[in-house]
């Protein structure tokens, strides 16, 4: 695993967007009080645990971290993770991390008992290490090292303007975290052969089983629209490129994702049909 690539940003006197990651209450409540102390932090989200950190930063809760996406920006400037964490770690967070086309600038927050990960935490990428107990002085260096990153790789003001108006298309390397008992997992959306609408939550099928996920059906077409992924049904949301067949049933349209024994077929409403045939024949994108 290479180390990330510098973060890319647009930060003014605003000051940074940052999220706090840490499974135990006290730990968070400190790092959060010690960020929002410094004069280049405007904002500080938090969460328990990396899956919903991974659910922050795709922009699930948040539509500031939604409209950076879009805009060609990391989901926020930077991540203080804890190491040690049930579920995914925060190295298998940064492993995530470095996957993203933009991603955050790093900073691990760890125990003295960790310090032996300090070598790993470079390779995958880390800007800095703070120990706990926690140092308010180290973490406002830390802060400010961020802060001199996103400050050195901000991209131009047209740049910047030109990359709002023209959203970076999503890549094949973003992972969906889902929750099997009481394990997380990491779903490639490459890996993803249809969604299913159920209530608020969504299926996701892929060739080796289903994962619900708490995303709605909505959310994900707009998300995924750019990697390839349409609506064809208030229900359904396909790969294209893994549509073998459309074909003409007694009740009207439907499609084929796949073949052979592992072939699915799903119903095309109406008001799908048009459009689901416009993609068919249209060249594809790049990156597909």
């Amino acid at each position: 695993m290479g180390k990330m690539p510098d973060t890319v940003s647009t930060q003014d006197n605003a000051g940074l967007l940052v999220l706090a990651v840490d499974d135990e209450a006290p730990g968070l409540s400190e790092i959060k009080f010690l960020l929002e102390s410094s004069p280049h932090i405007r904002r500080v989200l938090t969460a328990f645990d990396a899956a919903e950190a991974l659910r922050i930063l795709r922009g699930d809760y948040e539509q500031e971290v939604m409209a950076r996406t879009r805009a060609g920006l990391p989901p926020v400037d930077a991540v203080f993770a804890d190491i040690n964490m049930p579920g995914l770690s925060g190295m298998d967070l940064a492993r995530v991390l470095s996957a993203f086309r933009y991603p955050p600038a790093l900073v691990f927050v760890t125990g003295v008992e960790e310090r032996d990960a300090l070598v790993t935490a470079f390779d995958v990428g880390a800007l800095d290490f703070i120990n706990k107990p926690i140092n308010e002085e180290r973490v406002l260096k830390a802060i400010s090292r961020v802060a001199d990153r996103v400050g050195r790789t901000a991209a131009p003001a047209a740049q910047s303007a030109q990359a709002a108006q023209n959203p970076a298309e999503p890549t094949d390397d973003e992972v969906i975290p889902v929750e099997l008992g009481g394990t997380i997992k990491l779903v490639p959306r490459a890996s993803v052969r249809y969604v299913e609408a159920q209530g608020d939550y969504a299926r996701l099928h892929t060739q080796d089983g289903s994962h619900l996920v708490r995303i709605p059906l909505a959310q994900l077409e707009e998300r995924w629209a750019n990697a390839g992924f349409v609506r064809i049904h208030r229900s359904y949301l396909v790969a294209l490129p893994l549509v073998s067949e459309l074909r003409m049933t007694a009740n009207g349209y439907a499609v084929v994702i796949g073949t052979g024994e592992g072939a699915k077929e799903l119903p095309v409403s109406r008001r799908h049909t048009k459009e689901l045939k416009e993609r068919i024949v249209r060249p594809p994108k790049s990156g597909w």
